[in-house]
């Protein structure tokens, strides 16, 4: 179940990192109000699954999760570049999480 609980703060933080570029500097109402929002939810399920996982492991598959999923879509959304570099090097952190999953007991 913390690994469940994680994955979902990884989502929310995927949110509010998306989210940000929404709020045009925290201008607007209501894409500030979701960003916070989501920014609480994160950190609040984060600081759930600390319990039972090692603290290294949580915030790193944490910021993995947020990572690549901002990445996506910022390519989706955004129309961000996708080349060769970007989709080896968000490969590459996909890899790391799963190492961390395998190797934490």
């Amino acid at each position: 179940m913390p690994w469940i609980i994680l994955v979902v703060a990884g989502l929310f933080e995927i949110g509010w990192a998306i989210g940000l570029k929404y709020t045009e500097g925290f201008t607007r109402l209501w894409p500030s109000v979701g960003t916070v929002a989501a920014m609480a939810i994160s950190v609040g399920l984060l600081g759930i699954a600390m319990k039972s996982l090692p603290v290294g492991t949580a915030y790193a598959v944490w910021v993995g999760v947020g990572a690549v999923g901002t990445v996506v879509l910022g390519i989706v959304l955004f129309d961000e570049p996708l080349n060769l570099l970007r989709a080896i090097s968000v490969l590459l952190i996909v890899a790391g999480l799963v190492g961390l999953k395998l190797a934490t007991p």
